[in-house]
């Protein structure tokens, strides 16, 4: 806005004293201060409000504007309530600085003249953001790309002191301006947005990390061209992309709300192009995947991994080891509020999944829409199945990553920083790839929702990956089996008993367990004796009494007793190997 404005709006209560020639400076800013030198807390182009508190006699007004005309404020007012009329020494410092002075009557606060230079300012720069915004718009939707979110990102910072993130379901940064999210941040704000949209919430959805207020704006394209709305939300909720904006836009006037619903189209419509990106791999993928379901013959399967390689390992200078990671995506008939009112048979899971496993294969650690460039995936009825290329794989025993891979409940928190696991072993692993992203991804499944995924070993030619398939399905049945919304299995654990348990009929398991363990429960319900963890601790020890007294904190005649009344209640001997055994399926099962 012009300082001439001002005179303009009777409410302000300002009278010109000097610098008539100079009323078309732009205000961009207020700042109130009574520092004998405010220097450090101009920016220039602001409208300096004063009580003269800092004036003691008149040689105070030469130093005092002198300061201000050269930080570049755009203008002075002064309040009449302190001294009356405006000091003589005072008009005359402007005068000889070229810097408009005006009176504020005793009868104006401060605060009314604030609030309408910021209203005004704020508008006005809003205006000119839409414009910026609407241009970026039509070049995006006719033409070659304008930057990028980054761009839209930077014009919301710079013109409208806002920080903004686009992010995904699982929290990775996609686009940013400024510092980066860190990645719990973008995990639990992921994880409330998705919540918030599972029970029918209409953005922006207001939420506070770390003492940080955030506004959260759903990524959907609206605007020609887009696909048509979802019957249900469950179909996209676990892929749209997400604006965090650092303010709290619940107070916010209509015409800025407008704005970043406009800034969030037009991240869709960047959105689109990227997916567009994806769709030769998603080809390779989908052509190698029929292949190898018909059972064609390993050199036409391998024919097409020569054409898929250079796609997906750009400069790899011999062929690379191939994993197959399979995910499935399982929605209960009755879904959660905001579910829609679609039957779960409905929704076509294999999209879903697919869509979900492109961002669940990006390394958690790298930022950018481009870094899933080399992840293929493909669906087939409702699972999503991925190709994924490895450049090298350490042979058994030589690498660190090759034991023993953990169970989906458990994660291993050193391992969330890369998806692949780690430079010795670039190898993919069921629990790292789920460990930063099962917190968000299981507040989008709600109630209703489940998560499983498979992970094959790493196979170094097309005769393998018929049977790396097979191996990550199996592998995704032994993770369907475990509680949780979000759960993954490895080849690993294909070679252990845990291979069986899913083909256990329920009924079967159940009669197991409770013949073994409820006789346990009740005696723990009943004395508060621990047998249960008791159980546990010795199984894990290996039966040894010294190792597991020393876990559990307890004298080793102390954990006789336990053992010996365990052994009571049920019937069995702990010193028996079929005992053992028996107790220690009873207790995966259960």
């Amino acid at each position: 806005m012009r300082l001439r404005a001002l005179l303009d709006t009777d409410a302000l209560g300002l009278r010109l004293l000097g610098g008539d020639d100079e009323l078309d400076r732009t205000v961009r800013g207020v700042m109130t201060t009574d520092l004998r030198d405010p220097s450090r807390y101009l920016s220039g182009g602001e409208l300096v409000l004063t009580g003269l508190a800092w004036r003691r006699d008149a040689t105070d007004s030469e130093p005092f504007v002198r300061i201000l005309a050269g930080a570049g404020v755009a203008g002075l007012a002064a309040g009449e309530a302190e001294l009356g009329d405006i000091p003589a020494d005072l008009i005359e410092a402007c005068r000889h600085h070229r810097l408009p002075l005006f009176a504020v009557n005793e009868t104006v606060a401060f605060a009314t003249i604030t609030e309408h230079v910021v209203r005004q300012v704020s508008g006005e720069r809003a205006g000119d953001l839409a414009a910026v915004v609407d241009r970026h718009r039509r070049l995006m939707t006719s033409g070659p790309t304008g930057g990028g979110p980054e761009v839209v990102l930077d014009l919301l910072t710079s013109d409208l002191d806002l920080r903004a993130w686009v992010l995904s379901p699982t929290g990775r940064q996609i686009a940013g301006a400024g510092e980066p999210l860190s990645g719990p941040v973008g995990s639990a704000l992921a994880g409330r947005h998705l919540a918030a949209t599972r029970t029918g919430r209409r953005g922006p959805h207001r939420t506070t990390v770390d003492g940080t207020t955030y506004s959260l704006f759903p990524i959907r394209n609206t605007g020609r061209g887009a696909a048509p709305a979802s019957r249900d939300v469950r179909e996209s909720v676990l892929s749209d992309w997400l604006l965090a904006v650092e303010a709290d836009a619940s107070d916010w006037p209509a015409a800025r709300l407008d704005l970043l619903q406009g800034v969030t189209q037009l991240i869709a419509v960047e959105r689109d192009r990227r997916d567009a990106a994806r769709t030769v791999r998603r080809r390779l993928a989908q052509e190698v995947l029929e292949l190898v379901q018909a059972g064609a013959a390993p050199t036409e399967i391998a024919a097409r991994l020569r054409v898929a390689a250079p796609v997906l390992l750009p400069g790899l200078g011999s062929a690379p080891h191939w994993q197959v990671v399979v995910a499935r995506v399982e929605w209960a008939a009755e879904g959660a509020p905001g579910a829609g009112t679609g039957a779960a048979g409905d929704i076509a899971g294999g999209p879903v999944a697919q869509a979900l496993l492109e961002e669940i294969l990006v390394d958690p650690a790298v930022s950018g829409p481009d870094s899933a460039d080399r992840i293929a995936v493909a669906h087939s009825g409702d699972e999503a199945i991925a190709l994924v290329p490895l450049p090298a794989v350490p042979a058994p025993g030589t690498g660190t990553g090759t034991g023993t891979e953990g169970t989906a409940g458990d994660t291993d928190d050193s391992g969330t920083g890369a998806a692949a696991g780690n430079e010795q072993d670039p190898a993919l692993h069921a629990d790292v790839l789920l460990a930063a992203v099962r917190e968000p991804l299981s507040a989008g499944l709600a109630d209703d929702g489940r998560l499983t995924l498979g992970v094959s070993a790493a196979v170094h030619s097309a005769e393998g990956l018929r049977g790396a398939l097979e191996e990550a399905r199996h592998a995704r049945r032994v993770a369907a089996a475990r509680p949780g919304r979000v759960c993954a299995a490895g080849h690993h654990e294909l070679a252990s008993h845990v291979l069986l348990l899913p083909f256990v009929p329920d009924d079967v398991r159940r009669a197991f367990t409770a013949r073994l363990l409820d006789p346990l429960r009740d005696y723990d319900m009943r004395h508060r004796a621990e047998l249960i963890p008791t159980l546990e601790a010795f199984l894990d020890c290996d039966g040894s009494w010294t190792r597991c007294a020393a876990r559990l904190h307890l004298h080793v005649n102390t954990l006789r007793y336990r053992v010996g009344r365990i052994e009571q209640l049920t019937g069995r001997d702990l010193s028996r190997l079929e005992d053992k055994l028996d107790f220690f399926l009873a207790l995966r099962m259960s």
